[in-house]
């Protein structure tokens, strides 16, 4: 097994010697290009068609390649030459692996060590394939046709495509993808803005990426453009209100190139999925897959826009090398993304989602496991979703914090500048950034890095007790009124809750006190109106006090909430929070019967053993 494959290296951590969440053969080929001809069935609810893979051989005595698959139906694979096929070749699937699917075993003939040769896979995937969901058109904004979309991190695209399914492989692709008339279909490659008249549509992703970040999505979908290189895709009924919220991602663009050098991507365009999208965003190359959630019509949730755009950066430039090594990505990214909320909106607001994000930490790691808590999680025998808390995000972003306060913010700029361009279009291990880091930095600031305390970053659990942590003043100030409130000695109407921006009203909701009285809910409620608050964010932090507080005026309002919207991070907590009562625990039953059916495969596998007490696999 590959499990065993992996061994330890620096501090007792895993080392990226082998990927324990693929079951291809990486040590014996690479798939460097995939050429796509897809057809999707609405009606059946599954893509078909082929792949073209080229592959290059590592080993010239292997006599099979293995590739990840997950619940497809192969129908016939063939040797090509020329591009075209000139024999069949046989083909097996192996045994189920618990979460990693099937591998697919094609036998090849052995050649020369180098030589790149050519495989065409006939095959159509499940109907339940984890990867992809089948809206109804009762569950999109137009509620006229339905719609498709791919979530492929982290190891979902193997669900819908036969493939090396790691982020150590990147490639290549082509595809053409056909759809029903009135429908359009876009891909994380390039788009074109105009509708086609046949139903082909036909994509290019020149720069090589890992297969997580491979995208899909089709549906009755319009297009605006907001900038020389950005543009909106979005059903007809959100695409203006879409145009607006993100009218600012040029300039986030320009911020992030005149940190960590030129956008190497082409375009930069967002899709806006319908609520049931199960995360914030996700950087899929060239389109960016948003949730509406994000659409507060005052611009206030922008930051997620910067977070996915600076993963063209950290992660779809220099990408994890396994999903152990996630906080390369997504620490270094929400680094990035604060930068640029800095520069386009001012150090105020940067520093209150330093704190926000802090404070969410600290939540977290008080409820997760020391092996959990750590950068270089080792994951093997789990599923690489048990290292999408916090930890990668946060404590990865405070990592980086520490190093600038250690080196200076200009050498650690330059220092990440260096790192995307050296290792651009590459997959990274947390060992190879680790001897980066420390050889870089004892040129730029001799003696300023300890190697102990580096490595207590990168090994052990919890934050370093030398952590550097950025709080806000705007913050603190919020502090003082809330306690000022709770203590009996100010009104909620003498509060400046007019001049508070989304950030504010997040800090004020979420810091109330866990036992808040049924009586103080009502209060904030009756007050504020926040059963009737659209915004997504704001709406998430009053329904935990008003779970909490055992608030039942507000349960119509979570009803609907947790109905209409399947963002993981908004519902997971809600749901978590109503299972702890029998009354809550009746109510999240009877809401999950109708909530389920609209959400993603991969919320629904997380929830389903909170609610049903039974584990789903995606």
């Amino acid at each position: 097994m590959l499990l065993a494959a992996a061994g330890f290296g620096v501090g007792g951590a895993l080392a990226a010697v082998a990927d324990p969440h693929s079951l291809a053969n990486l040590d014996a080929f690479r798939v460097r290009h995939l050429d796509l001809s897809l057809e999707v069935d609405f009606k059946a609810r599954r893509l078909s068609g082929t792949v073209d893979l080229q592959v290059e051989r590592l080993d010239a005595a292997a006599a099979e390649l293995v590739l990840d698959s997950h619940d497809l139906v192969i129908r016939q694979v063939w040797w090509l030459v020329g591009g075209q096929p000139e024999r069949e070749l046989s083909f097996a699937k192996g045994a189920a692996v618990p979460s990693l699917g099937e591998p697919l075993r094609i036998g090849v003939p052995t050649g020369v060590r180098g030589e790149t040769f050519g495989v065409r896979i006939s095959y159509q995937t499940s109907p339940e394939a984890g990867g992809l969901q089948w809206l109804e058109p009762a569950q999109t904004a137009g509620r006229v046709a339905p719609f498709l979309f791919s979530q492929s991190q982290s190891i979902y695209a193997r669900s819908w495509i036969p493939l090396q399914d790691s982020p150590s492989v990147r490639a290549t692709f082509t595809a053409r993808v056909h759809v029903p008339p009135g429908l359009r279909a876009v891909m994380g490659a390039s788009n074109a803005l105009t509708a086609s008249t046949d139903g082909w549509y036909h994509f290019e992703m020149p720069q090589p990426i890992p297969s997580y970040l491979m995208a899909i999505a089709a549906g009755r979908l319009d297009v605006r453009e907001i900038g020389p290189r950005t543009a909106v895709f979005a059903e007809p009924e959100v695409v203006a209100e879409a145009a607006y919220e993100f009218a600012d991602t040029e300039r986030m663009i320009e911020a992030c190139e005149r940190l960590y050098g030129p956008y190497r991507w082409g375009r930069y365009d967002l899709l806006i999925l319908p609520p049931s999208f199960p995360y914030g965003g996700m950087e899929n190359p060239r389109l960016s897959f948003i949730t509406p959630t994000l659409l507060a019509g005052d611009r206030s949730l922008v930051a997620t826009i910067a977070h996915e755009l600076a993963h063209s950066w950290s992660g779809n430039l220099v990408t994890n090398a396994t999903w152990r090594d996630f906080w390369l990505n997504e620490g270094f990214t929400t680094f990035l993304e604060r930068r640029i909320v800095g520069a386009l909106y001012g150090a105020s607001l940067e520093a209150m989602e330093q704190d926000l994000g802090l404070q969410s930490l600290r939540r977290q790691l008080a409820g997760l496991p020391p092996r959990s808590q750590v950068l270089a999680i080792d994951l093997r025998g789990r599923s690489p979703e048990e290292g999408t808390t916090d930890v990668p995000y946060e404590k990865g972003r405070l990592f980086l914090d520490w190093i600038e306060s250690r080196i200076g913010v200009a050498a650690l700029d330059g220092l990440l500048r260096d790192w995307f361009e050296s290792r651009a279009f590459q997959s990274a291990s947390t060992e190879e950034f680790r001897d980066f880091l420390l050889t870089r930095a004892a040129t730029l600031a001799p003696g300023a890095l300890d190697v102990a305390q580096v490595d207590e970053w990168l090994y052990q659990p919890g934050l370093p007790a030398f952590a550097v942590l950025k709080t806000s003043d705007v913050l603190a100030r919020i502090d003082a009124q809330r306690e000022d409130w709770l203590a009996g000695r100010s009104t909620l109407d003498s509060l400046p809750v007019t001049q508070w921006r989304t950030q504010e009203w997040l800090h004020f909701l979420d810091g109330m006190p866990a036992d808040l009285s049924r009586e103080r809910a009502a209060q904030l409620e009756t007050q504020f109106g926040l059963n009737g608050v659209r915004n997504a964010e704001i709406a998430f932090s009053w329904l935990r006090i008003a779970i909490r507080a055992d608030y039942r005026p507000a349960w119509p309002r979570l009803e609907e909430y947790l109905v209409s919207i399947g963002r993981r991070k908004l519902i997971w907590p809600l749901y978590s929070l109503l299972v702890k009562t029998p009354d809550g625990r009746a109510f999240a039953q009877q809401v999950y019967a109708r909530a389920r059916p609209g959400y993603h495969p991969i919320a629904a596998a997380s929830l389903d053993p909170l609610i049903l007490g039974k584990a789903s696999t995606p």
